[in-house]
C-alpha cells in the first residue's frame, strides 16, 4: 500500500498545488499525493499556467481546506510555507516535515511585467520539482 502524503500551505492555491502536481507526475507510482490549505484561496491561474508549461495539468485541481480532504489517513505531512507550518494541526504519530518555499503571489504583488511575474512562479515551480525528486531524502531525514 502506498503511503499518503499531504502538502499543506496557507491557501492551497499555488505552492501546495504545484507540489501535488509534481508529486503525482514524478512519484505517483510510490505515493498518493494530496494538498490542502489552512484556508482556501482558490486555484491560482499563474500556477496552472507554469505547470502546464512543463506538461503537468493542474487545472482540474480544487482549492480545499483540511476539512475537505478525502477520509484517508495521511502518513506524512509536508508544510510548504511557514504559515502552514506554524498553524499545522497536531497529527499524533505522523511525520510533519517543513520545506518552505517563497510565495509567488506575495512576491509579485505590484509587478507589472508579465515575464518577470512568471519567472518568479517558474523559479518556485522548479524548486518544488527538486524537492519532489528528492522526497525520499526529506522523508528519511524527517526534518
Amino acid at each position: 500500500m502506498k503511503p499518503n502524503i499531504l502538502f499543506l500551505c496557507t491557501g492551497n492555491s499555488c505552492r501546495s498545488q504545484m507540489a501535488e502536481g509534481w508529486g503525482k507526475a514524478l512519484k505517483g507510482n510510490h505515493y498518493n499525493f494530496f494538498s490542502a490549505g489552512v484556508k482556501k484561496h482558490g486555484l491560482n491561474p499563474k500556477a496552472v499556467q507554469v505547470m502546464r508549461e512543463v506538461g503537468i495539468d493542474i487545472s482540474h485541481h480544487q482549492s480545499k481546506s483540511l476539512d475537505e480532504l478525502p477520509p484517508v489517513k495521511m502518513d506524512i505531512i509536508f508544510t510548504v510555507c511557514s504559515d502552514a507550518h506554524e498553524n499545522c494541526p497536531y497529527y499524533p504519530g505522523k511525520k510533519v516535515i517543513h520545506v518552505g518555499f517563497d510565495d509567488p503571489p506575495t512576491l509579485t504583488q505590484g509587478m507589472k511585467n508579465e515575464n518577470e511575474i512568471l519567472s518568479v512562479y517558474r523559479r518556485v515551480r522548479d524548486e518544488i520539482k527538486k524537492m519532489i525528486l528528492n522526497i525520499e531524502s526529506y522523508i528519511k531525514e524527517g526534518t
